[in-house]
């Protein structure tokens, strides 16, 4: 528990000192979803099914492509699977997903 506590002090500190470069990483993923979102376009239609079946691949296909990257690297290196994949989607599906929301929420509230 005090480990954990130790770890979230210091990632928290970590956050604040690089802060623009957080900012830059996650327009850099929003920008990546987005340019998949609208390639997609071009293969589903624009009915309610295509567009639900477009926005869930786009929302996991950065997750997924951010995961296979150290797990092929750990690969080659060690010949079997990356032990932590399925934990490094996670973490950056819950990032990408967290900063989709508040950018919907943003352009929510100036058209409000």
């Amino acid at each position: 528990m005090f480990k954990h506590l130790i770890i979230l002090i210091l990632l928290s500190v970590l956050v604040v000192l690089f802060m623009p470069y957080a900012q830059q990483g996650l327009q850099a993923v929003i920008t990546a979803h987005d340019w998949i979102n609208e390639m997609l376009m071009q293969v589903f239609s624009g009915g309610q099914a295509g567009n639900i079946t477009r926005q869930l691949i786009a929302l996991l296909a950065i997750p997924v492509i951010a995961g296979l990257i150290p797990a092929l690297i750990f690969w080659m290196v060690k010949r079997r699977w990356f032990p932590y994949f399925m934990d490094f989607v996670w973490v950056t599906w819950l990032l990408q997903t967290s900063a989709l929301v508040i950018l919907y929420k943003a352009a929510e509230m100036s058209v409000s």
